[in-house]
């Protein structure tokens, strides 16, 4: 190798085989002549760059060290650098895009099994996490539950408003059209067989049992999940969830247990409203339809409409709450400092408590049928 110069940066050979010694400036102003003069060298010929004689190097000139080091198999090494020059190639060397292999067409079997195996572990992962989030907010439960004083009922009453009193016109309005349309529908199938009066029947036992209770679960997972998730990422995006850990309190006593517990206790109250809602939408349609007078159609719904069912429906709405504003809060935790992820996580939490609420109401669904109830 001989000395050659680049605008004010020099290449000099170095002590030992092998070594190139660089000396003077590299920056955004040289570092094209700088690159055909490496380019000129054989990565070969290659093994070290001594950086001593480097004055100022910018990020232009550390991405042409990098890129003079990734282009042989070679293993070339930076020798006598400064700590601000390690630190500059260091910021450049993350910042670069890693290269991406492209996709194979036809995976195999052994790259699905492994995705499948990512993948089902990342479930079982996030299952863990939303079982640990509720095992806090069952242990700060108790931990309210002896020492009151901790407990913040304001926040409570906050919170019972927001989930529960401002979703009542929602809730009311989804569960009467739901009611006119199973009067609807069920009289218009039911008529062909002369059989219309059981439409009240069909009425009682799909809004008591299933409809009320999980539709009502599902609007109340699209407003509240995403409000919580919302409302305690922006408190973790702005660091308050950090500035209460350094005056002593407790995120959880705080942030997690009066929401949860707002919507335990408000969710059975709004899946009476809607199972009200309901029938009553239901009964309307049925006069008007089918000319099943008010009267008629309450003694039917009394008759043979067992209290059974609205057990089952109301015992799903404590679970149901749970699942919603545990979702929530631990959606609103894994929030990172950026709007994008605020929003991403938002939408997960939606998308999650929905499933999950449906998923659930399957399995106490097949249970209680198992049970005879």
């Amino acid at each position: 190798m001989t000395e050659s110069a680049v605008a004010e940066l020099e290449l000099i050979e170095g002590d030992t085989p092998g070594e190139l010694r660089l000396s003077g400036q590299l920056t955004i102003y040289n570092v094209t002549r700088a690159q055909a003069e490496f380019g000129a060298i054989p990565p070969a010929d290659l093994t070290s760059i001594d950086l001593s004689g480097i004055s100022r190097l910018d990020t232009a000139g550390a991405w042409a060290l990098i890129q003079l080091k990734n282009r042989g198999d070679a293993a070339l090494v930076f020798t006598r650098t400064s700590s601000e020059i390690e630190s500059l190639l260091d910021s450049v060397t993350q910042a670069m895009p890693a290269p991406q292999a492209n996709p194979d067409d036809r995976p195999s079997f052994t790259a699905w099994l492994d995705q499948l195996g990512h993948r089902v572990f990342a479930g079982i992962m996030f299952l863990r996490a939303l079982m640990g989030y509720l095992g806090i907010f069952l242990h700060r439960l108790a931990r309210a539950m002896r020492h009151p004083s901790e407990f913040r009922f304001t926040s409570l009453v906050h919170h019972c408003e927001e989930v529960g009193l401002k979703a009542v016109p929602i809730v009311a309005l989804m569960a009467f059209l739901i009611g006119i349309v199973l009067a609807f529908q069920g009289s218009t199938q039911l008529r062909q067989f002369g059989a219309e009066v059981f439409v009240v029947d069909l009425i009682a036992i799909s809004i008591l049992r299933e409809l009320g209770i999980l539709l009502t679960s599902i609007i109340v997972a699209g407003r509240t999940a995403s409000a919580f998730t919302a409302a305690i990422g922006s408190m973790k995006m702005r660091e308050e969830i950090d500035a209460m850990r350094t005056l002593g309190l407790d995120p959880a006593m705080i942030l997690f247990v009066p929401r949860i517990l707002a919507l335990f206790v408000m969710l059975p109250i709004l899946g009476l409203i809607a199972n009200l809602a309901g029938l009553f939408g239901g009964g309307l349609m049925a006069w008007i339809d089918l000319g099943i007078s008010p009267a008629m159609f309450m003694t039917r719904l009394v008759e043979g409409t067992s209290v059974d069912h609205v057990f089952v429906g109301l015992v799903k709405a404590p679970v149901f709450a749970l699942i919603i504003g545990v979702v929530g809060c631990h959606a609103g935790m894994q929030v990172q400092s950026n709007a994008e992820s605020l929003g991403r996580m938002t939408s997960n939490a939606v998308v999650t408590a929905i499933f999950a609420v449906i998923v659930a109401d399957a399995v106490f669904s097949i249970f209680f049928a198992r049970i005879g109830i």
